[in-house]
């Protein structure tokens, strides 16, 4: 079993509000894991959680702020992802041209 961390616990560590968690889970920020009517969410969820937390509480993002950065910084990474693609077709060609 993957390891998992329960909201409950999460709330008491990182001293938020439940309220907020909830609010992430409703948005589909995180994901989480319920057993038993306990949710949980799973470690490897856990930096971008914390990412939102800190983002709330510490810069006063709200909600939909929170949901704008996260997409944003989602559609950056998959322009960056595909320009590495598109250096790396760019290379081959050159180095096709150059060995031929």
């Amino acid at each position: 079993m993957s390891e998992r961390i329960s909201r409950e616990e999460l709330v008491k560590i990182y001293n938020i509000e439940i309220t907020f968690f909830d609010e992430l889970v409703n948005s589909g920020l995180i994901t989480i894991q319920t057993e038993n009517e306990i949710r949980y969410l799973m470690y490897e969820d856990l930096p971008n959680f914390e990412r939102f937390a800190n983002w709330h509480y510490d810069l006063e993002i709200n909600l939909p702020g929170l949901e704008v950065i996260h997409e944003m910084l989602k559609k950056m990474d998959d322009l960056r992802q595909r320009n590495r693609e598109l250096m790396n077709k760019i290379s081959a060609i050159g180095d096709n041209f150059v060995d031929g």
